[in-house]
């Protein structure tokens, strides 16, 4: 594959781009000319991802929305979509990043962490299937993770959340390939990204590199590189993989 690709004509819709790891997804498709739909919770940090991308020469909406509300999320597709008459690919990155220990779960969390990452994923892949051009085809990569592949203790809502998502990649990678649809997974492992860093310290870090095959923590724009090659031409016949993005870890167990 080229080390930057052509996507200028490519529209993409990433969830959760304000910052972290769909930040730097989106830095990185904007830079090979893709129009990049930047949605995100936050508003502010949806502006300044968004400013970033304008102000290497990319082109770039802020679409402030919850993912978790289907209306606000197909209502932020069709703005992004009304620019060029369809989007080509969406990415659902979004996720609320939370661990704790099973007895301390409440309601309120699980549903929202539900709401964000399972629903959200459900209503991102609605959105292509909208307004992709049924001629050109499109893409959907979701955010898997390591948590699918092994126990870790204090994330069984997060594990939930992922482990459907893997099903969900799965389903519809069947469902939506004969529409020209491939749906495919990032499994990222540990990346020190603004949100992960409120829950783990520099103890915690250099213990998980002890015990990373490569022996190192993974980086953002490991995961923007990954993310590239699924979009690519050259992955046009991957559809239902869960790519790992994480030294090994998942396969060393």
């Amino acid at each position: 594959m080229a080390l930057m690709p052509d996507f200028s004509d490519q529209v993409i819709l990433i969830t959760g781009a304000g910052r972290g790891l769909g930040r730097s997804m989106a830095l990185k498709l904007a830079r090979c000319g893709a129009l990049i739909g930047l949605v995100d919770i936050d508003a502010e940090a949806c502006e300044d991802a968004a400013n970033a991308i304008r102000a290497e020469g990319g082109q770039a909406l802020s679409l402030p929305a919850d993912v978790s509300s289907r209306e606000a999320l197909m209502g932020v597709a069709q703005r992004l979509a009304g620019e060029r008459g369809r989007i080509d690919a969406v990415i659902n990155n979004a996720m609320l990043l939370h661990y704790e220990p099973l007895e301390s779960i409440t309601e309120a969390t699980l549903q929202r962490m539900v709401s964000i990452g399972i629903n959200g994923s459900v209503w991102g892949a609605q959105a292509l299937l909208a307004h992709y051009d049924p001629q050109r085809g499109g893409a959907i990569i979701n955010m898997a993770s390591p948590v699918t592949n092994r126990g870790f203790p204090n994330t069984a809502a997060y594990s939930l959340v992922k482990g459907a998502i893997v099903t969900l990649t799965k389903v519809l990678a069947a469902e939506l390939g004969p529409k020209g649809i491939r749906v495919n997974a990032l499994s990222p492992g540990s990346v020190p990204t603004p949100g992960a860093l409120g829950l783990n310290d520099k103890a915690e870090y250099e213990r998980r590199t002890r015990t990373i095959p490569l022996r190192r923590l993974g980086s953002e724009d490991d995961n923007a590189e990954a993310c590239t090659f699924l979009l690519s031409p050259e992955a046009s016949f991957i559809n239902g993989e869960i790519l790992h993005v994480d030294g090994g870890i998942a396969a060393a167990g």
